[in-house]
């Protein structure tokens, strides 16, 4: 490893991969596991994890190969967007590849929309963050005419691209109708852009307008051509009392305060709530549907929280980039990173997308990106140790 902050960013993963060890052997008596079978498969899955971090952050060392890792994430998921979006639109009884039953929720190659969902939210936060890197920086007074000039030099540009690229993915996103998917990825746009209004020193001149466009041109008008009525039917309709998430959470509880510290195993919890839920849902939960909660059940609150500590620390990377450093590329990347941390941290309360291994590979990717983007030298020629 060439640069200490790649240490500092692989110790959390090497901590988890002890503990699932530990958890395996049962070497300490308290740390073991109800079901070796599945925690071996975890361990086995966070080796590959750590494995691809270190690979990201060994070979995207220079600002070309961070701008090609940025394309192929934006045209997955253009691609995933736009294969939901015509599977939705034709209504066809299966899907012809997977040959998945889509119903009127658009999933692309996903079985499940709501990890569809998450997955172009973290696309478009990333897209966003590159689009806004594109855009001038201001350095003068308010100037009426250089506003219009710099709005048709947008619009007839390579940023163009990367603005359609955001709509066919806000398409996709609003025909997956997945509740907290869309509201996550808005609310995330709304705080991290009045966060950003702190940070940056000098924002872009048309960061104000862009941010407005997503909201009124996206959400509003092109959301009415495909159906965002149906998804504020959806989320009028939510109730406690229609809803059992909620009570898997609560009936999880007691598994919590029993395994508070060390856990009950990694991919443990399809095993072990059965024996603790009290009643039979109308639905069938291997999943606890709050990641907050399966992982206190699974690692115990220790290992959770050396977890949560490293998301929340790449968050504040990210926003250490935006204030201090002044290459526009990392300063964009790092504002989608912070948006993509915020989006996933309120989608997992309500779902588990970390479960799905191409969601985790792409969150895995931004938090990488956050250390990346922060530490690597403008210049690669010098090296910050």
């Amino acid at each position: 490893m060439r640069y200490r902050w790649q240490k500092q960013l692989l110790i959390p993963a090497g901590l988890m991969l002890v503990y699932l060890c530990l958890q395996l052997l049962n070497w300490i008596p308290g740390i073991d596991t109800v079901d070796a079978y599945q925690t071996a498969q975890q361990l086995l899955k966070t080796f590959c994890f750590t494995l691809f971090i270190f690979l990201l952050s060994q070979y995207c060392q220079q600002p070309q190969a961070i701008r090609w890792l940025l394309i192929a994430i934006i045209i997955s998921g253009c691609l995933q967007a736009f294969y939901g979006t015509l599977l939705n639109l034709l209504q066809l009884d299966t899907s012809p590849i997977f040959g998945y039953h889509d119903g009127d929720r658009a999933k692309g190659s996903f079985v499940y929309q709501n990890h569809f969902a998450n997955y172009l939210a973290l696309c478009l936060s990333i897209a966003f963050g590159w689009l806004l890197s594109e855009l001038k920086t201001t350095k003068k007074e308010f100037d009426l005419r250089e506003m219009l000039i710099d709005l048709l030099s947008t619009l007839f540009s390579r940023k163009l691209i990367l603005r359609l690229a955001i709509v066919i993915m806000v398409i996709g996103l609003i025909l997956s109708r997945s509740r907290m998917g869309n509201a996550g990825f808005f609310t995330a746009l709304g705080l991290v852009s009045l966060l950003s209004m702190f940070i940056y020193r000098r924002p872009p001149t048309l960061f104000k307008p862009l941010v407005i466009s997503i909201f009124i041109l996206d959400l509003l008008i092109v959301g009415s051509i495909f159906g965002v009525d149906k998804l504020k039917q959806r989320l009028d309709d939510t109730s406690f009392s229609s809803e059992t998430r909620d009570e898997v959470v609560f009936d999880s509880i007691p598994i919590i305060k029993q395994h508070l510290f060390t856990g009950t195993g990694g991919g443990s919890f399809y095993t072990v709530f059965p024996q603790y839920q009290p009643q039979f849902y109308s639905g069938f939960y291997d999943h606890a549907h709050n990641e907050y909660v399966q992982f206190l059940v699974e690692y115990g609150v220790v290992m959770t929280s050396v977890l949560g500590f490293w998301v929340l620390y790449a968050f504040w990377l990210a926003c250490r980039t935006m204030y201090l450093r002044n290459n526009k590329l990392y300063k964009g990347v790092a504002f989608g990173c912070a948006m993509a941390i915020v989006h996933m941290l309120l989608h997992i309360s309500v779902d588990f997308n970390l479960q799905s291994p191409s969601n985790t590979l792409l969150f895995l990717t931004i938090l990488t990106l956050c250390w990346l983007v922060r530490y690597l030298p403008s210049d690669t020629q010098k090296k910050v140790r």
